[in-house]
């Protein structure tokens, strides 16, 4: 067999293994009994060391440079397919295997531990397992770093998001973190100015929220015959490649927050589903980097359906579904309460000026921790202190504070910025989409997204990994990302008269 076509099968085979992982770990998250969480993290090691062992031989690094000799005579989609296996292979490379699995044993315990330790508001008990996670991925960091030639956060960074820089992000946020104290106080001010939006009354029932999170999911054009919608107590997606998996949580008081949150994961789950069928088992069919991931989640979330268009849709939609006659749910109430600026603990229902803050914030703790500038036991009191200096918060336990994410149990050390870079992505690629079409944002009105959902499968779901993340904007957006667009975005629609 050919060099390429060999490797293309030794690829499609990895990523079989990390499909059942994405299911196994879907189960960890939403149904797996608590008793068997020590055999659940075995089992995940177990597969990360397969897969690992699969991509990382010496037959494989012999075909990878046979294949790059001959490749003159690949696609476009192939030569893209050959570079990103020789990432995912200098990748895998650096990294032993022991560690490799260490890790995922690590990560997969800890993430149990945190649910209970946040259910319990008990950081002690939690400590120790994240401590652990933190040195394995300092040595992760540490061997892909010397392999890249990266320290061993940007080589954290670059798993996420191939070619990010602790440096490039302090660029890239230098705009935001000068003027958001002032943009936070200024919307703040001018919402003061304005008669308050009524809040919404009563209680909401689970099962009405679950009818409606469906309705929204059918709207946008969620694919319930390859995904499926559950519970858990952190919003995620996640699943296999022809099984995407949504779960949200629900709060009988809140229900917007449900509406936030699988309008978020709906997002996910359209690029998950987006993807070019003929690619979804090779490294160039995988998502380009996971500040595009979160692009699509916050485009989907903040800039369509905090629009005051998606608004008239929601009110009558979720009156007839809650059987409610409220005028909080009316088009004008409804948008504002949806746009209300309020700082608060929680970042996955911070609003959409605030929620850079929490991000910032993490960005910094996790990099003092990488580089050994924080400690674990520390942390707490750190972001205490950090809310304080962002939002004027003072945190009453851990439980709303260091311990209200996943993702550091995780191991996902690096992720934080991409929320933020994601955001600043949603913002220019919505605004490519509603000059290429005229029709996008009204149609919103109607519940119909067709417009948009076409836009991005054609602009970036369809194209996976065929090109760099900064090549993918010039190509959607005809520009690089612009952190400014997000910046004027945000005063348009927080201090300005016209809706958003």
């Amino acid at each position: 067999m050919e060099p390429y076509p060999a490797l293309e099968r030794i690829f499609a085979r990895a990523a079989t293994f990390t499909d059942i992982g994405g299911l196994l770990e879907w189960d960890a998250d939403t149904m797996m009994p608590a008793g068997a969480a020590d055999d659940r993290s075995e089992q995940l090691a177990t597969l990360k060391r397969v897969a690992r062992d699969l991509l990382v031989t010496s037959r494989t690094r012999d075909l990878l440079d046979q294949a790059e000799e001959a490749s003159g005579d690949l696609g476009e989609w192939q030569k893209a397919n050959l570079r990103e296996m020789r990432r995912a292979f200098t990748e895998a490379s650096a990294v032993p295997a022991d560690l490799t699995e260490a890790s995922a044993r690590a990560t997969s315990k800890a993430q149990q531990a945190w649910q209970e330790a946040r259910k319990n508001n008990d950081f002690a008990s939690f400590a120790p397992k994240l401590a652990k996670v933190l040195t394995l991925q300092r040595e992760t960091g540490a061997a892909k770093g010397a392999a890249l030639g990266l320290s061993p956060y940007d080589a954290l960074l670059d798993g996420f998001d191939p070619g990010l820089t602790e440096a490039k992000l302090e660029a890239t946020f230098a705009g935001l973190r000068k003027v958001l104290p002032g943009l936070i106080q200024e919307a703040c001010e001018h919402q003061r100015r304005r008669p308050a939006p009524s809040p919404l009354s009563g209680s909401y029932r689970v099962g009405d929220q679950k009818r409606l999170a469906r309705q929204l999911l059918d709207a946008v054009g969620f694919d319930f015959d390859h995904g499926r919608l559950d519970v858990s107590p952190h919003p995620f997606s996640g699943g296999a490649n022809h099984d995407v998996r949504v779960a949200v949580r629900y709060d009988e008081r809140d229900p917007l927050s449900s509406v936030s949150a699988v309008m978020h994961e709906s997002g996910h789950a359209l690029y998950e589903q987006g993807r070019p069928e003929e690619w979804l088992y090779q490294p160039v069919g995988a998502p380009r980097a996971m500040s595009i991931h979160e692009s699509q989640a916050l485009l989907i979330e903040m800039q369509a359906c905090r629009n005051r268009a998606f608004a008239s849709y929601l009110g009558p939609r979720a009156s007839e579904t809650f059987g409610v006659d409220d005028p909080a749910w009316k088009e004008a109430n409804l948008h504002r309460l949806m746009t209300r600026v309020e700082p608060g603990l929680i970042r996955v229902d911070a609003d959409e000026v605030t929620y850079p803050a929490h991000i910032l914030l993490r960005f910094d703790l996790e990099r003092a921790m990488v580089a050994g500038d924080l400690a674990v036991e520390d942390l707490p009191g750190a972001f205490d202190e950090g809310m304080r200096h962002w939002l004027g918060l003072d945190v009453p336990d851990d439980a709303r504070g260091c311990l209200q994410d996943v993702h550091w149990a995780g191991g996902s050390w690096g992720y934080f910025p991409t929320y933020t870079l994601g955001a600043m992505a949603a913002a220019q690629l919505f605004q490519a989409a509603a000059q290429a079409d005229s029709d996008t944002v009204p149609a919103l009105g109607r519940g119909d997204f067709t417009r948009l959902r076409h836009w991005l499968r054609a602009n970036v779901h369809g194209r996976a990994s065929l090109l760099e993340a900064e090549d993918l904007m010039v190509a959607a957006t005809g520009r690089p990302l612009e952190p400014e667009v997000f910046i004027d975005h945000l005063r348009a629609r927080y201090l300005g008269e016209a809706a958003h």
